[in-house]
């Protein structure tokens, strides 16, 4: 077993002296300011009312807003068959030893159905009060499955912790469809690292995240299992995900089916914003389908890049 260990990323932004005119406190002559200026990209899925996908749909079907102000549509794709990398992240602790064999069982048959061997690829990371790397990016379905069968109950539960280290230390340096699967009770009392850090971590990663809840299983009406439903909700909605609700645990394996299902019912589509400063602000997105039936859902905005003083 791989531990990942927990990198706590200190930032400091200060701007010396020599960098800045300090009369005025604007930068000194020979000082270069970098800004780069990309197109932004947006995953999305379109459903009907009755929740079913569609897929036969072109650009001019769609209007794209940031901060409420239209934007122009550069580049528009159906991306049903775009390489995935996902990580499945198992909640380990004591609250869920019970239900711990349907999961294991639904992820394998997930791994199986979902996983293109040499264009898409998983790993396997479980948490409790520690996170741990059981199967790094493998394209092979059985590695992954043998990881997911040594999947063992544990202590507490670092769910915060989990998802900032496989954002940042896993999928922000892969390409194509970024995507955690997660099952838990969206419980946390370890973690080192914030909700409000951590959901950060994955809208600047433009990763999307599923979660799976092992709540209703064995609801109880608690305050925990409430506020625990509604991290998961708060995670997946922002990122333009999907939150489970299963009642029977033998609802998971349809539930991943579900996942399987959107993430090959998918758009892309990319536009210069109309806003070119680099003030590292967070702009909302919303895309508007012009048959008012169907209805689209993506993450709900990104973090705007910030000059580079050099």
């Amino acid at each position: 077993m791989k531990a990942i260990r927990l990198l706590l990323l200190v930032v400091i932004l200060a701007v010396s002296a020599t960098a800045q005119n300090p009369q005025n406190g604007r930068p000194a002559e020979n000082q270069t300011i970098s800004v780069n200026v990309d197109l932004v990209n947006v995953l999305f899925t379109v459903a009907d009312k009755k929740g079913k996908f569609v897929t036969s749909l072109t650009k001019d079907d769609f209007r794209i807003f940031e901060d409420n102000k239209l934007q122009t549509i550069t580049n528009f794709s159906n991306e049903t068959d775009l390489p995935l990398t996902i990580s499945l992240l198992v909640d380990t602790s004591g609250s869920i030893r019970d239900k711990l064999r349907f999961e294991q069982e639904a992820a394998i048959e997930f791994f199986y159905s979902a996983i293109k061997k040499n264009k898409d690829k998983a790993s396997v990371i479980t948490f409790d009060s520690g996170v741990d790397l059981l199967q790094d990016f493998t394209d092979e379905p059985e590695q992954l499955a043998d990881a997911v069968r040594k999947i063992r109950a544990g202590g507490g539960t670092s769910l915060y912790d989990a998802i900032y280290l496989a954002v940042t230390e896993k999928l922000s340096k892969q390409p194509g469809r970024r995507v955690i699967i997660l099952i838990s009770d969206g419980d946390d009392n370890s973690s080192r690292i914030s909700l409000t850090e951590t959901l950060e971590a994955a809208q600047r990663s433009d990763v999307t995240i599923y979660a799976i809840s092992t709540n209703n299983t064995a609801y109880f009406g608690s305050n925990e299992q409430e506020r625990g439903d509604k991290t998961l909700k708060k995670f997946s909605e922002e990122t333009g995900g999907k939150t489970f609700f299963p009642f029977k645990l033998e609802e998971l394996a349809a539930n991943f089916q579900d996942i399987s299902t959107e993430l090959r019912s998918q758009y892309q589509m990319a536009y210069m914003s109309g806003n070119d400063k680099a003030d590292g602000t967070f702009r909302r997105i919303r895309i508007e389908v012009n048959n008012k039936q169907l209805a689209a859902k993506s993450r709900t905005g990104y973090y705007a890049p910030r000059a580079a003083v050099r």
